[in-house]
């Protein structure tokens, strides 16, 4: 493992130490799945992935969940930038709304989260993946209950 103790680092910080070192002995859906963090400020992340045949569905296309991976990640990441170092968060509602479906042929996908209020007990963000072309193919909301060591 990482000599990187997480729960000392602010949320801002620690997405900021996985962007730049791009951790390979942490487990993780994002490496699972090739995500990349391309922006990392307050209250915003941006992270995307190129599509691959192992996305698709039993149409050819990209897997819905693959889109609602992306959002959940960019969403909470963002909600996470916002916390101080030791607290979490866990995500307690995702609604996502599919408008196109996207290729499985190395195509970028690219998601952006957003906070849109981080309180003590909850925060809520918003979401949207866009295609290469800068089409969207889907966008969402979530709410995330923020976890303190205090209770």
């Amino acid at each position: 493992m990482t000599a990187t103790d997480p729960t000392t680092l602010s949320g801002l910080d620690l997405m900021r130490w996985v962007q730049s070192e791009r951790p390979t002995d942490v487990p993780a859906i994002g490496r699972l799945l090739g995500t990349r963090f391309d922006e990392v400020d307050p209250g915003r992340v941006v992270v995307s992935l190129d599509t691959r045949p192992d996305f698709a569905n039993f149409l050819g296309t990209v897997h819905g969940g693959i889109a609602a991976t992306l959002l959940d990640a960019a969403m909470g990441c963002a909600v996470h930038t916002t916390l101080p170092a030791g607290v979490g968060y866990t995500i307690l509602e995702l609604k996502v709304n599919y408008i196109r479906a996207a290729r499985t042929d190395g195509q970028t996908l690219t998601a952006e989260g957003t906070v849109l209020h981080a309180g003590r007990r909850t925060a809520t963000a918003e979401g949207k993946v866009l295609d290469e072309q800068g089409k969207l193919i889907a966008h969402a909301t979530t709410t995330c209950m923020i976890l303190h060591a205090d209770g």
